[in-house]
């Protein structure tokens, strides 16, 4: 990779997406904002993925493609592919998301007005059939500030964006579960504060036995990952996880 500066780096991992992974891809190809890389790092997928970027890069070469040796998680691709960033502004892309058109140039031109170091979305939901389910996810018109965040998990990876020439980079935790939202935790407790624009510039998949689906069995995990991430002691941890816990549960079942 050449050290020549882009406007965009997006940050995708990927692992045996081979079903969406071409359907993600042509929506960044499709963005209106066109200053961009996207850096994908395969984490040793044993499916057609790695062809599929392959193919790509072929045809496009802001695509950048690596590959794990063995599989080392998410957290890890991301900061693999956050490391060879030349990017001005750091954004997410997970490989069966969806952009629309103007994701970034939208994005952009309001942390641009908004003069802000970091930003998210508001995001509609897509089965795996790519069909529109439940009601669009809204962000906050209020920015969210460290407190915020530990007790409404409001931005997402797929929305988020940083200024990385004003903040410089940061990394995901070593956890392989919530490592974007340890990254956000990081990016707010060093005295930042994102900004949400209200507008659905992207479409989360929620699949059939992901995360999101299996909520009841994350939360009692949550606690112990604030005692390790933030360094809670146990009250504190309990006292977040509760409202983490109900906002999670008016997020993905009651909306």
């Amino acid at each position: 990779m050449t050290s020549e500066k882009v406007g965009v780096s997006i940050i995708t991992p990927v692992y045996n997406s081979e079903q969406f992974l071409g359907e993600s891809l042509k929506s960044v190809v499709a963005q209106d904002y066109q200053d961009w890389e996207m850096i994908l790092v395969d984490d040793n997928s044993d499916d057609k993925s790695f062809e599929i970027m392959e193919g790509f890069k072929s045809m496009d070469r802001r695509f950048k493609i690596f590959r794990n040796s063995t599989n080392m998680g998410s957290g890890y691709s991301r900061n693999k592919a956050i490391e060879l960033a030349r990017g001005k502004y750091i954004a997410f892309l997970d490989s069966d998301d969806l952009w629309h058109p103007n994701k970034l140039s939208r994005h952009i031109s309001f942390m641009k007005a908004k003069n802000a170091n970091f930003s998210h979305t508001s995001y509609g939901y897509i089965n795996e059939r790519g069909e529109v389910i439940k009601n669009t996810f809204h962000v906050s018109k209020s920015p969210v500030k460290y407190n915020d965040l530990l007790k409404r998990t409001e931005i997402s990876c797929l929305t988020a964006m940083y200024d990385s020439e004003k903040i410089g980079k940061y990394y995901m935790s070593d956890h392989r579960r919530k490592q974007d939202y340890a990254l956000w935790l990081d990016i707010l407790k060093s005295g930042n504060i994102s900004y949400g624009l209200d507008e659905e510039l992207a479409f989360y998949r929620q699949r059939k036995g992901s995360s999101t689906n299996k909520k009841w069995r994350l939360i009692s995990g949550h606690a112990k990952f604030l005692r390790e991430t933030q360094k809670f002691g146990l009250l504190r941890s309990i006292y977040f996880t509760i409202f983490w816990m109900f906002n999670g549960l008016v997020r993905y079942y009651i909306k």
